[in-house]
């Protein structure tokens, strides 16, 4: 099944640009794969149960992912308790590098993870950072975005808001076109 998922989210991401949303329609179950919090505890996708989230894989090398953290950062204030958004780290050194760079670029506000294992961007077929995957109430994947995106622009907000109003899958559009 995930690789059916991956062979449509790979035909969508030909057709729309980086940074847009990629629809999953039916929405799929999330892969089960465990990951850390920043401090070492063990999490996995199943903790975001219950409400909506936006799962970014990103790295401290990765300079769109760093241009699309301030966004992020902005969405969660505007959506805490309403929406989870947890960026999980992808770098191979986890912590070591991460929480510094966290911590300098004003993040902390953000909630990290770290996967150096990079197991959570295999589950989902991620080749491309920055790559999120965006979660129903349900915890089952809706869509995808591939690239960096302006997570607070009206054609993101458009697609995330039904989420937020039902916990169910947004409508089919291409509203971040």
């Amino acid at each position: 099944m995930l690789l059916a998922l991956s062979a449509a989210v790979a035909h969508a991401a030909d057709t729309l640009g980086l940074g847009e949303f990629i629809p999953v329609a039916p929405a799929q179950p999330a892969p089960a794969v465990s990951f850390t919090t920043n401090a070492g505890k063990p999490a996995t996708l199943g903790d975001f149960r219950g409400r909506p989230t936006v799962v970014n894989l990103w790295a401290t090398w990765c300079a769109p992912c760093l241009r699309e953290m301030p966004s992020l950062v902005k969405l969660q204030a505007a959506f805490a308790g309403k929406l989870t958004v947890a960026a999980i780290a992808e770098d191979h050194r986890g912590a070591a590098v991460v929480d510094p760079f966290v911590a300098g670029h004003n993040l902390t506000s953000l909630k990290v993870y770290l996967d150096p294992h990079q197991r959570v961007a295999e589950a989902f077929g991620v080749s491309d950072l920055p790559t999120s995957v965006v979660l129903d109430a349900k915890g089952r994947v809706v869509g995808r975005v591939v690239g960096g995106a302006n997570w607070t622009s009206p054609k993101m907000l458009a697609v995330l808001r039904p989420l937020l109003r039902t916990g169910g899958a947004p409508p089919l559009i291409r509203a971040a076109r």
